[in-house]
This record gives C-alpha cells, sequence and structure tokens, in this order.
C-alpha cells in the first residue's frame, strides 16, 4: 500500500515538473500544464494512473484551503460592503445562466427527442457554476485580485458556491422527495449557523492555547485540523466544504494568528491545487471525446460562449469598466468543479443517468482547458486593439537608451517616482506590461515601452546592465521579488529599490537584502497623523519632529522584528511588545527633546 501510494507521488511530480514548465515557456500558464499533465498520466493517455475519482476527490482539498485563504483575507465588514456585487452580480449571473442554459439544452433536447425539463434545469444549474480553483489561481497569478476584475470575479464566484447548497437542498424536490429536501435544507443552516458560532467563540482561544504549548509544528498541525475538520462536516451536511471553511477563514481574518495562518496553509494549498488540476485532466474521457467528437466540441464552445458573454453583458448593467468586464466574463466562462458533486448528486436522484453525466464531465473538464487558451487570445486582441487605437506599433522590444534608472511599472506610484526624476533631468526608461495603461501615458507624452519586467531578456535589452539603478513600482509584490531575485542574480552592481505595500512586503525584502523601499501608505499616513497633530493645537514644529522621531522609531521596529517575521509564531504578540516600546521611547525622547528646543516651543 505505502509502495502504492510513493509510486503515485512519483508519477504525479514527475509529470508536473515535466508538463508545466513547458506549458509556462509556450505562454499557456501554469493551470493548462497540469491539465495537459493529467491527460498523459490518466486512463486516456499513458494510464499510469487509474483511480482518478479517488485523486479528484482528495485533491478537492486544494480548494477547500483555496477558500480559506481568500477568508483570511476578506473581514466580516468588507464582506459587507460587498453584498451589492455578490447578491447582485453574482445573484443575476447564476440565475440567468442556468435559465439560458436550461433552455438551449432543452431546446437541443426537442431535435434528440423528448427531454424532461427537470434535466434541463439540473445541467444548466450545473454548468453556470465556473471553477473557484480555476478563476482564483488565474487572478492570483496575473496579480488583478485588487483589480474590478479580480473584486467582481470573486464575487460571483463566491455566490456560487453558496448556490451550491439551495441547488443541492432542491435537486429531491425535482425528483419528486419532497420531504427529505426540507429537512437536509434545516440541517445545512443549523450547520452554519453552529459553524459561524461556534467559530467566533473557540477558535482565537484555541490558536492562543496552541501557541501557549511553544511547539511550532503544532501550529500547522492545529491549522490543518481546523480546515480539514470543518470540510468534512460540511460534507457530511451535504453542505460545500469550500463554503465552511471560506466562512471559518473570514471569522479568523481579524485575528493576531491570521498572517501565521497563511503561512502554515499556504505550501498546501498550492501542492493540492496542483494535484486537483492534474486529477481534472485525467478525468477527460477521450474515448468518449472520440465517440462524440462534433456534440462534445459545440457543446463545449456553447458553454463557454453562452457564459461568456452572459457575463459580460451583466457586468456592463453593473458599470463595470470595459476592459475588465471581458477579462472576468473569459475568467469565469468554463464550468466548474462543483458542477461534478451537483451532477453525482443528481444521478443519486435518479434525474440523470451515466451516460449523460459522463457527457457533461467530459465538456466541464474541456471547458477549464479552454480558459488559459482564451485567456491568451484576449491580451492578444488587447494589444492588437491598443496599436490600432494608437496608430502606432506597440514596443514590445525595448530599445537601449543607455538609462541611469529603469522603472518597472507606471501606475500612480511609479509616475510620482518618475516625474521626480524627469524634473532633476535623470535618463529614465520605463516599462510597463498593461497595453491600456501605456495608451493613456502615451497621451500625456511619456515614452513607455511594453514588457513584463520579470524577463531577463527584457531587462538586458532596457540596459540594466549599464543602468546605476532600478525603482520596482509594480502593482504585484509577487512580481516585485521575482524582479529583485533577478536583478541580485543577474545584474549584482544594480542598486536596487523597490515598492513595498505593507509591513509583510516590506519585511520580504530585507530579507532579501533590499535596504531601500518605500511602504506606500506609509508616508502619506504620517504626513496626515502630523497635520492632525497641528489641527489639535501642537506647534508646527513639534508636530514635524514628532513625525521625524516616529518616523525613525518605526524603521528600527521595522528592522529589529525581521527575525521573528521570518521565524517565530509568536509574532503578533511580538509586534505588541513593539509598539509599547516605541510608545515609550518615543515619549521619552520626545520629552528630551522639548528640554533641547524649548525655545522653538
Amino acid at each position: 500500500m505505502a509502495s502504492d501510494v510513493l509510486t503515485s507521488s512519483v508519477v504525479f511530480l514527475a509529470a508536473a515538473v515535466v508538463a508545466v514548465p513547458v506549458a509556462q515557456r509556450l505562454g499557456l500558464g501554469s493551470v493548462l500544464g497540469y491539465l495537459l499533465a493529467g491527460i498523459g498520466i490518466g486512463p486516456w493517455g499513458l494510464g499510469l494512473i487509474s483511480d482518478v475519482e479517488a485523486v479528484l476527490h482528495f485533491s478537492e482539498f486544494g480548494v477547500v484551503l483555496l477558500l480559506f485563504l481568500i477568508g483570511l483575507e476578506l473581514n466580516p465588514g468588507k464582506l459587507w460592503q460587498m453584498r451589492q456585487p455578490i447578491l447582485g452580480l453574482g445573484g443575476s449571473q447564476v440565475v440567468l445562466t442556468s435559465l439560458v442554459i436550461a433552455s438551449v439544452v432543452l431546446l437541443c433536447g426537442q431535435f434528440m427527442g423528448d427531454l424532461d425539463w427537470r434535466v434541463a434545469l439540473v445541467i444548466g444549474m450545473g454548468l453556470a457554476l465556473s471553477s473557484t480553483a480555476i478563476a482564483m489561481r488565474v487572478i492570483e497569478e496575473q496579480g488583478i485580485g485588487r483589480s474590478d476584475t479580480g473584486q467582481s470575479g470573486f464575487a460571483v464566484l463566491l455566490f456560487q458556491d453558496i448556490a451550491v447548497i439551495p441547488m443541492l437542498a432542491f435537486l429531491p424536490l425535482l425528483a419528486g422527495s419532497e420531504g427529505g429536501s426540507w429537512l437536509d435544507l434545516g440541517a445545512m443552516v443549523a450547520g452554519i449557523a453552529v459553524l459561524l458560532v461556534g467559530g467566533h467563540f473557540l477558535l482565537r482561544p484555541l490558536f492562543r492555547w496552541v501557541v501557549m504549548s511553544g511547539v511550532r509544528e503544532l501550529f500547522t498541525v492545529t491549522a490543518l485540523l481546523l480546515v480539514i475538520g470543518i470540510a468534512l462536516g460540511m460534507e457530511k451536511l451535504g453542505l460545500s466544504m469550500a463554503l465552511g471553511t471560506f466562512l471559518a477563514g473570514v471569522l479568523l481574518a481579524e485575528s493576531e494568528y491570521r498572517h501565521e495562518l497563511e503561512i502554515a496553509i499556504e505550501p498546501f494549498k498550492g501542492l493540492l491545487l496542483g494535484l486537483f488540476f492534474i486529477s481534472v485532466g485525467m478525468a477527460v474521457n477521450l474515448g468518449l471525446l472520440l465517440e462524440y467528437p462534433l456534440q462534445i466540441l459545440a457543446a463545449v464552445v456553447g458553454l463557454v460562449v453562452v457564459k461568456g458573454l452572459l457575463l459580460y453583458l451583466l457586468a456592463r448593467l453593473f458599470g463595470i469598466q470595459a476592459k475588465s468586464r471581458s477579462q472576468m466574463a473569459a475568467i469565469l466562462s468554463q464550468g466548474g468543479e462543483f458542477a461534478f458533486v451537483l451532477f453525482t448528486a443528481a444521478r443519486s436522484e435518479g434525474l440523470l443517468n451515466a451516460e449523460l453525466i459522463g457527457f457533461l464531465l467530459v465538456v466541464v473538464s474541456l471547458s477549464m482547458m479552454t480558459t488559459p487558451l482564451v485567456l491568451r487570445l484576449q491580451e492578444k486582441w488587447f494589444i492588437r486593439t491598443f496599436q490600432a487605437e494608437a496608430g502606432d506599433e506597440l514596443e514590445s522590444d525595448v530599445i537601449d537608451r543607455e538609462p541611469r534608472v529603469i522603472i518597472t511599472g507606471f501606475g500612480r506610484f511609479g509616475q510620482v517616482v518618475g516625474r521626480l526624476l524627469f524634473a532633476n533631468k535623470i535618463r529614465v526608461t520605463i516599462l510597463e506590461r498593461d497595453p491600456g495603461q501605456i495608451q493613456f501615458l502615451r497621451k500625456f507624452g511619456y515614452k513607455v515601452y511594453y514588457g513584463d519586467a520579470s524577463q531577463l531578456d527584457l531587462l538586458r535589452a532596457a540596459g540594466a546592465e549599464k543602468a546605476e539603478a532600478i525603482i520596482i513600482c509594480t502593482d504585484s509584490p509577487e512580481e516585485v521579488m521575482q524582479v529583485v531575485a533577478i536583478c541580485q542574480q543577474h545584474f549584482p552592481r544594480l542598486k536596487i529599490l523597490a515598492r513595498a505595500r505593507s509591513r509583510v512586503e516590506a519585511h520580504q525584502l530585507l530579507s532579501h537584502g533590499v535596504e531601500m523601499f518605500s511602504r506606500e501608505t506609509f508616508a502619506g499616513a504620517l504626513d496626515l497623523g502630523r497635520q492632525a497633530l497641528v489641527a489639535l493645537g501642537m506647534h508646527p514644529y513639534k508636530a514635524k519632529r514628532a513625525e521625524a522621531h516616529f518616523r525613525k522609531l518605526d524603521t528600527t521596529a521595522l528592522r529589529d522584528l525581521l527575525p521573528q517575521h521570518s521565524e517565530d509564531v509568536h509574532l503578533a504578540t511580538r509586534a505588541k511588545e513593539a509598539r509599547k516600546e516605541l510608545e515609550e521611547i518615543f515619549d521619552r525622547e520626545m520629552r528630551g527633546e522639548r528640554e533641547r528646543h524649548n525655545g522653538w516651543d
């Protein structure tokens, strides 16, 4: 038994190591690489793995962990602020897409024989759901989580996950067994209530007790126990495992253990999500595809086109910008993993037969594979459209203008830096990967080059070998660290200055030896605090000295906390201690300053 597990593990890891880098080099993305790896080792490929259903069920924990981490990013207040896009955009998408697809299925069924409307409705509901795993992975890879595309896409996905509950409860009603369905629905509601109440009062004390034990690995064990335990409990009640863990994440979003939980769960999430994508590829029945090639191809294209158009139209009605709504429509146009759950439950209720489920699963699996391709085509279309509107060729081949400074990312943050350098006659080369942003900047006379700064060849072409400094101003913290790693390895003489969105990114930069960085909200917030002190009656000179002292002491505390950030699960406790120390030192030094500068006050 242990030998079989090890053999399967080697097969999965080897397939991923071979397929994913190839797909990345071809510009297809890691998701499609995993899917192709699954097809290669599955029953219809080399046949190295045969028990697809067991692997798929196990790998669903990757989606569960993903939703838990997403929940940690959203506190209840932020979730409440998103209620309009969740209920409005998400609710409209599920209802409208379910009805439209059901109508299309019913219409097509008339040509193939009599098709029950209940069967069409079940198919419509299942195909209305998108893949949370694929969509969130794409949003994460492209660094658009905080954009309109990412926010609206997440709202739709969250409502879809919630909608699985009433859909599963509705199946027995369609099958004609009313009593059981209402009892099941009551049990589901009670289960969610127990999770919310118990999580609110028990989770923080549980983690506090574990942390006090002083055993570091026990924190990771507890985090995994929490996620897996909630997932299993939700599954027993017939609920979405991912939804249950998402709610647990939301409950812990404001706790002092949030960052430690992210660090503990992240490695397992990445591995299991990769396994999930591989198992989806394994589930593609190529035999059925060979038997009904035209029907399956038409169904896949129809599903992607219909969902994409409906999402685009709804996004337009809700006032989302053109580029964002087209991106969101492409990201959510596929079928989802919860369709597997819904169709399997419908089969147990006698609504769908085995042959029809096999056909639908192939359609859903293949639609998942279309997403990276659709996004790739969309990106090319964006570039071509930009070229036509700009009346000039988009310069993806950067010219080495022998700059003293290279700026990567020219949004609001980068523009402030760039204008200061331009005003001081510093020769600058600007790199930006968003064609729309380039078009906007050119209207104001900026010379901006198109390209991804995390590519070594692009940096070389931009003159990184001779430049004095690079200023990394991109939105994505992951991309910032990628550029830092490339510059440190290949351009050791290049001075690196970087943008840090928060203290977390500042610690990451410090741990990589980058000493020159700016926390984007820190300076503005500190300046506003100084203005507040003046408004409250403090002398302007005294307020300015207070600002300078606080800046110096906070910078010292930031560096003092660096070892705890990378090693200690007691980071939250240490941060509180550092805050108290900072307040005491600040008070002591300001008293000394008052004695030395009494005349100014």
